[in-house]
């Protein structure tokens, strides 16, 4: 079976555009990703959509052209966009079409996601004691993480350092201005260990991508960026998540427990026939920096409690062994759910371009890695190659 690629990106810049709905900002990277592939809207055989606040996805065919393509909504928390694009790349694996479109986008309020305890089949109980508010989980989560494997705050310091550094060379970043470290560790505290530079900010934003089967790309003349494994899965058992309950018990707690980036990481390497150590640049979740500090353990990158040596020596540095969230991930970017992890691919696109300017990952890298999370424990992973 020939590769799908990736021949056509766009995206709308991160952050906050008033007057212009969620809506038009999917509209408006869908027709970037379209002139960068040389296409037009009714050459689209089909399209998948993420979004989370800001509307139906579907309704862009208002704006595109009225051409009866097939067009899904995809809803699936912070993996939707890469759900989406899972989706798509099973649509040209099938056989059925040549080329498609991938497309998320959103537009959230000010303020923490509010999300509904009814959604997550939780009682309403959950949400009147305060526990949908995902600051608390996410702070309890990386207090035990950094009890068990020796993670210093002074790290999670370094992983926002970095990002909003990345970010201020990354024009569809949303916060361009660099921290220094004693600054977000001195700023206000929000959930103990995490200070207000060290979460994301849920935000708006709009990213689209044309996949194409490999002929389809040669046609087009398109250098050929292949997506060599694109893989969603849910939790195991006893993983520790978002809006979970409860820690489950278990006999021997000494260790990480499963989760469903572990198993869609490995899927992914499996598919791809690489391992960790062939990637040269990855994208990796970073709601909040700590997600980004057990996410390069969960995805295979380094051993658990060995992040703390990878930071400091500035391995996840643009020039380390592995950069790390080139563009400044969602700490610089923000979140508009929908988006996000199309976000991640389209950064990754630009890197095995060469098109990254001033954040471009020297070496001329050929793989690229992005991984996103979600409630209530779901995961996507892709691995591009060109």
């Amino acid at each position: 079976m020939s590769d799908v690629c990736i021949v056509g990106i766009g995206i709308h810049p991160f952050g906050r555009t008033d007057g212009v709905s969620g809506v038009d900002q999917g509209v408006h990277a869908a027709r970037a990703a379209m002139a960068d592939a040389g296409i037009a809207w009714p050459q689209v055989q089909f399209a998948y959509g993420s979004s989370d606040a800001a509307g139906n996805p579907d309704t862009m065919v208002d704006r595109l052209g009225l051409t009866g393509v097939q067009f899904i909504n995809v809803r699936n928390g912070c993996a939707a966009g890469g759900s989406a694009l899972f989706s798509a790349q099973m649509a040209i694996k099938s056989g059925e079409f040549d080329i498609g479109l991938a497309v998320g986008f959103d537009k959230h309020p000010r303020g923490a996601f509010d999300a509904k305890p009814a959604e997550y089949n939780l009682p309403d109980w959950y949400g009147d004691a305060g526990y949908m508010v995902t600051t608390q989980f996410f702070a309890a989560k990386i207090m035990r993480y950094m009890h068990m494997f020796g993670i210093s705050r002074e790290t999670l310091g370094r992983v926002a350092e970095k990002a909003f550094r990345n970010g201020a060379k990354t024009p569809h970043a949303w916060r361009r201005q660099p921290v220094s470290i004693e600054e977000i560790l001195e700023a206000p505290m929000i959930s103990d260990p995490y200070s207000k530079y060290m979460f994301c900010s849920p935000g708006e934003g709009g990213v689209a991508l044309i996949l194409a089967s490999e002929k389809k790309a040669r046609e087009l003349g398109k250098p050929l960026v292949r997506l060599k494994a694109a893989t969603m899965r849910t939790r195991p058992p006893h993983s520790f998540e978002v809006f979970a309950p409860s820690v489950d018990v278990v006999e021997n707690d000494t260790g990480p427990r499963g989760t469903a980036s572990q198993i869609a990481s490995a899927d992914a390497f499996r598919m791809a026939g690489m391992g960790p150590g062939d990637i040269d640049v990855a994208q990796l979740q970073d709601t909040e920096a700590g997600a980004e500090v057990m996410h390069m353990a969960e995805n295979g990158f380094c051993a658990h409690g060995d992040q703390e040596k990878w930071l400091a020596e500035g391995r996840t540095e643009i020039g380390g062994a592995l950069p790390v969230n080139t563009d400044g991930g969602c700490l610089a970017c923000g979140e508009p759910i929908g988006a996000s992890g199309l976000r991640q691919v389209y950064e990754n696109v630009v890197q095995l371009r060469g098109d990254g300017g001033d954040r471009q990952v020297p070496g001329n890298p050929k793989t690229a890695y992005s991984h996103v999370y979600g409630a209530p424990g779901v995961s996507a992973v892709t691995i591009l190659e060109r």
